[in-house]
């Protein structure tokens, strides 16, 4: 698959220089993830595969609106506030 002659002509096109050990180190590396990437070939993908949601949508509480908590008690332990909101320090 991924041999030393790929990786030398790869590092070549990338400019990078490597040594005859960090070549080996390098290709063997590269063999063991394309190995790995290639086991997602064995995974069967049915027509429905795509279509079939993860999460059953039934399981999923409902979105229901209800009343926050008093402003007042939401900024009474803010360290700074300014108004209705709390005041942080600028991050640049």
């Amino acid at each position: 698959m991924f041999d030393i002659k790929l990786a030398t002509h790869l590092a070549e096109l990338s400019k990078i220089s490597f040594s005859q050990t960090e070549l080996q180190k390098i290709t063997k590396e590269m063999d063991e993830i394309i190995a790995l990437m290639d086991t997602v070939s064995d995974f069967e993908i049915t027509e429905n595969s795509a279509v079939n949601p993860t999460v059953n949508m039934d399981d999923i509480r409902q979105d229901i609106p209800k009343k926050s908590m008093p402003r007042k008690d939401i900024l009474k332990n803010a360290a700074q506030k300014t108004g209705k909101a709390f005041t942080v320090p600028k991050v640049v």
